[in-house]
């Protein structure tokens, strides 16, 4: 067996019942509708932004109507990405029957909550049915009358794997100790597609994106797309990039053209002078804002989630991604990744050269001041994990 297929089965892959590719705007959110609607038991969403606008109380309305339903809710929000929640939908959900609680509020009795953060999207019903992704619950990821939607991915999962997942969720919840997630075993029964919930928590020592991003890239043999909407690579990623382009691997990086956070977007684009050195194309979205976090290999692995290609993601964020060992599922998702591309505005070297002087300075500033603040920030992550492992205190904010 080569090395390759031997990773792969390491990896661990699990079949699921049902899994589809899931896009940001109505796809989206009539398939949560749905979820909240269908549950009957138990049912879990953590988010890092929920919005107090069109979308997010919509939302509120479908758990309040579950809830009448005797349906147990958990809903848990990111102190810092949903801390413009009103505290009079926090209590009309409370009032409801809807267990809602913040992750990590930014400051408590005991410690000062900066770096680390919630970052993944995740709902899960009755153990049976799951939405994972990078898309949070708001208007921007929905769409208006007047906006498209941010372009980003999740996946839906059906099947016996997501009743790991459901423990998984309530042990956050419920500040319960770290624990793996587990994934039980259903056989490989017919018409199921192998795939991985993968974790990434520096914190409690979990990071299996970031090593599987890494060891998929350098088993790469024909073919990398890559979607970064915060996309800020380390040295190792930029040589594994580099180094897959001189083993003949054609890499695609799809990245934003109009972003939510311009110091992130300079930041990236200090890098694309290196990029396309290495003869690495680049391609800006523009017609909404880029958020999702995606990459096709080879067209048989893929993986969709909240991880970005970034430091904070890496060392800092609670993260979440699908993995998918398909070569029907990479397949479908690479050609639509070909159908953006081609919407896309490329970035060629001759642009890049024209770039002025101060444009360039500007870049490198981004850059510097935002690993600067990166390292500020997972500091914080440090401290906690001092705190877990010297002290003893294993359980989420």
């Amino acid at each position: 067996m080569s090395s390759k297929g031997k990773n792969k089965k390491n990896r661990a892959y699990q079949p699921a019942g049902q899994v589809e590719l899931v896009f940001s705007g109505d796809d989206y959110f009539q398939r949560l509708a749905r979820l909240i609607e269908g549950a009957q038991d138990e049912l879990h969403i953590q988010t890092y932004i929920f919005d107090n606008d069109e979308t997010g109380r919509a939302v509120v309305a479908l758990l309040k109507k579950a809830a009448a339903r005797n349906v147990n809710i958990f809903v848990l929000l990111d102190g810092f990405g949903a801390s413009s929640f009103p505290r009079q939908l926090r209590a009309e959900l409370s009032a409801a029957g809807v267990h809602i609680r913040f992750f990590a509020p930014l400051f408590t009795t005991n410690t000062v909550y900066l770096g680390r953060r919630m970052h993944h999207k995740v709902i899960v019903a009755d153990g049976h049915t799951a939405l994972i992704g990078g898309i949070n619950i708001a208007d921007k990821y929905h769409g208006t009358r007047e906006e498209l939607p941010w372009l980003d991915y999740a996946i839906e999962i059906r099947g016996t794997i997501c009743a790991g997942l459901q423990e998984f969720c309530s042990n956050i919840y419920h500040r319960r100790s770290f624990r793996k997630m587990v994934h039980p075993k259903n056989g490989n029964a017919s018409g199921t597609i192998p795939i991985r919930i993968a974790l990434n928590d520096w914190v409690n020592g979990k990071n299996e994106i970031s090593k599987d991003y890494l060891q998929a890239i350098r088993e790469a043999k024909k073919e990398i797309i890559i979607v970064g909407g915060y996309f800020i690579p380390g040295k190792r990623l930029r040589a594994a990039l580099r180094n897959a382009v001189r083993r003949g691997v054609k890499v695609k990086i799809i990245l934003a053209g109009i972003s939510d956070v311009i110091l992130v977007a300079r930041a990236t684009r200090f890098f694309y002078a290196f990029l396309l050195r290495n003869k690495i194309e680049l391609y800006e979205w523009r017609q909404s804002v880029l958020h999702g976090k995606a990459a096709v290999v080879d067209r048989e692995w893929c993986t969709i989630g909240s991880f970005n290609l970034n430091h904070l993601s890496t060392y800092a964020s609670i993260e979440m991604n699908v993995e998918v060992q398909s070569n029907e599922f990479s397949e479908a998702f690479s050609k639509h990744l070909y159908e953006v591309m081609s919407r896309c505005e490329p970035v060629l070297p001759q642009h890049e050269k024209k770039s002025s002087l101060m444009n360039q300075f500007m870049n490198w500033c981004s850059f510097r001041l935002l690993r600067m603040a990166s390292f500020v920030l997972t500091v914080f992550s440090y401290h906690r994990w001092f705190r877990r492992f010297l002290l003893g205190r294993k359980q989420y904010g």
